[in-house]
């Protein structure tokens, strides 16, 4: 990473860590752009190069784990059985996640106390997660050589794997740590793997 890309990835950060903390000071509805960009000393305007609004800055551990996704799955033999791929996927996903470093596991674990008390911040994280489903099957399809509008084992690939990851952060908690957290993750996706009958992914 060059000088001006780290220069960046800091102010982005920067923006992230103050919304976060406002957020929890003061409420997500009530803290604006502008009291954000106040706090890192940058104009509204900056904020918008980096964030379309406050709901991208919610949502930004979904358009990170969906790039490690798919650099993952780009990288995967192309005979390999899609659901395998899709869980090697999962565990870089995961892997990304363990090997965090302490500030970023903070800013993960403020995001799910949003969650906790923002309902509507829900109902984002289920839509874009939707969205991410939606993309990850269409490369699934043409791994498979299939049409994605056609074919519902693509889409059902994917959504076994996806909650496969959902059922792993969200359920059941216990003591809400990044270890715990990250332990119950690959539990979910041994658990996954071991429930499935070996070829079931590969018909057309």
């Amino acid at each position: 990473m060059g000088l001006r890309e780290r220069k960046k990835e800091k102010t982005r950060l920067a923006i992230l860590d103050a919304a976060l903390d406002l957020f929890v000071e003061q409420g997500y509805e009530s803290t604006t752009v502008e009291q954000i960009a106040g706090a890192v000393e940058i104009s509204p305007r900056t904020f918008f190069r980096y964030f379309a609004n406050k709901d991208h800055l919610v949502l930004w551990f979904h358009e990170h784990g969906k790039a490690i996704m798919l650099e993952t799955l780009a990288s995967r033999p192309q005979d390999e059985p899609p659901f395998t791929s899709l869980m090697h996927a999962l565990r870089a996903v995961l892997a990304d996640v363990a090997g965090s470093a302490p500030e970023d596991a903070e800013r993960f674990l403020k995001l799910r106390r949003l969650m906790d008390e923002h309902p509507r911040l829900v109902g984002l994280s289920v839509a874009k997660g939707a969205e991410t489903e939606r993309e990850v099957a269409e490369v699934i399809a043409a791994r498979r050589g299939v049409d994605p509008d056609q074919d519902q084992l693509s889409h059902l690939i994917v959504g076994f794997a996806m909650s496969t990851m959902r059922v792993g952060f969200e359920c059941p908690r216990r003591d809400g740590t990044m270890s715990e957290v990250t332990h119950r993750v690959a539990e979910s996706i041994e658990l996954a793997e071991r429930s499935l009958r070996p070829g079931w992914d590969l018909r057309h």
